[in-house]
């Protein structure tokens, strides 16, 4: 009975470790902000816009904040919401900066970038912020392509977590002309023209076709996200895309939209099934996001693709370009490998063929087949991990078991 007591009191300590290793880095800017009623405007907007849960999602980052009466410039000037989420962007710098590292500026001047520039929002450098140690101990900020003028200045430190999240209280907006400038409301993103001007004319084509263009279009104002194979990878896959039956045409286009926003950040951030939307009811239509330091792939069990770059991005919308078509097993099988055959037989034997709709045409290509080995390799990885992990828990265990 002892020894169970001492291997559940093991256990315990093992989750709490755990609990406490995971919550150790977590902040959460609208509390932080709620504490002080002087920035109840700038918080609102925040949460309103979505940078919020954007800022908590990062392990490193700064915010510039603006009183009340400071955020009055720009919501007098009646701007949209969209507008109001790229200028508040300026105010979130993706590096670290305490009120000490303000003082210690090398040459006493220096210019990151803020989520304006992070996101692909902003042209060229017109979403870094030059920050500049003046003389008196006064600290200024300016966006750094307008003019390269220092409107703000720092006024207090609200909270700090060394380099992990910095809250700074500035003296004025930050902003810019091209963050001002009018950004389209969702209704006004119309999909196939964005992917047609983005390099994905042939994805636009087949949406069009299907009459998915629909569907995605509609899931717009609640927020969608959309990996669009290259061109060429589906100029490649047309072939088999003509054999399938009208219904799966449909199912296979759907697969590559996900009724949710996702930033490269929030991909980035964890790994893990996600439904899409072709999912529906038994049809599970789903794939796996896995991420290995910047590098994003989706796994579908038939084909893993690589995430190449960001189209474009206006919350809630945005597009991703994708180096191949994704195929869901419910269409599709892997092949596999073939057994060796019998010494006495002439005959070799047949790849695994596609579920009923489309014989041969449906099969993927051999270079798929390799991809999906290629996961198997990252399954046994896992296999390796979680050993190493239940080897150090019973070392721990058999620890506690002799004190």
């Amino acid at each position: 009975m002892a020894y169970f007591q001492r291997a559940a009191t093991a256990l315990v300590l093992i989750f709490q470790l755990h609990l406490f290793l995971s919550l150790s880095n977590a902040h959460n800017i609208t509390r932080i902000l709620a504490k002080d009623p002087d920035f109840s405007t700038f918080n609102h907007y925040l949460s309103a816009t979505h940078l919020a849960d954007e800022i908590n999602r990062r392990q490193t980052i700064t915010v510039l904040a603006v009183d009340n009466s400071a955020m009055s410039s720009i919501l007098s000037k009646g701007y949209s919401l969209y507008t109001i989420r790229n200028i508040l962007s300026l105010h979130v710098l993706v590096d670290y900066f305490g009120a000490k590292k303000l003082h210690q500026i090398t040459d006493g001047s220096t210019s990151t970038a803020s989520m304006f520039q992070s996101t692909g929002s902003a042209t060229g450098t017109s979403g870094y912020v030059n920050i500049t140690d003046i003389k008196g101990g006064k600290v200024a900020f300016g966006v750094q392509d307008d003019d390269s003028k220092l409107t703000a200045h720092y006024v207090k430190s609200i909270f700090e977590k060394a380099y992990n999240i910095s809250v700074l209280h500035i003296s004025q907006v930050l902003t810019s002309p091209e963050a001002e400038a009018p950004t389209a409301s969702p209704s006004d993103l119309i999909l196939t023209t964005i992917l047609e001007k983005q390099g994905c004319k042939a994805f636009s084509d087949i949406l069009k076709s299907t009459g998915a263009d629909k569907t995605f279009q509609d899931t717009v104002d609640g927020g969608l996200t959309v990996f669009c194979p290259s061109d060429s990878a589906v100029g490649k896959f047309m072939p088999k895309f003509k054999a399938l039956s009208p219904a799966n045409k449909i199912a296979l286009v759907l697969y590559h939209g996900m009724p949710v926003y996702q930033s490269l950040q929030m991909l980035r951030s964890g790994n893990g099934a996600v439904n899409t939307l072709a999912t529906e009811g038994n049809n599970k239509f789903d794939f796996t996001v896995q991420n290995d330091g910047e590098d994003v792939t989706l796994e579908t069990d038939v084909v893993t693709a690589k995430v190449m770059g960001t189209l474009k991005d206006q919350e809630p919308l945005i597009v991703y370009k994708i180096d191949k078509v994704l195929l869901p097993r419910e269409i599709f099988k892997a092949v596999k490998t073939a057994a060796p055959a019998p010494k006495s037989s002439k005959k070799k034997p047949k790849n695994a063929e596609a579920d009923a709709d489309g014989p041969s045409a449906d099969s993927p290509s051999n270079d798929d087949g390799e991809v999906a080995d290629d996961k198997n390799g990252a399954v046994s990885a896992m296999i390796t991990r979680t050993s190493t992990v239940v080897t150090a828990i019973f070392g721990l265990c058999f620890g506690v078991w002799l004190m």
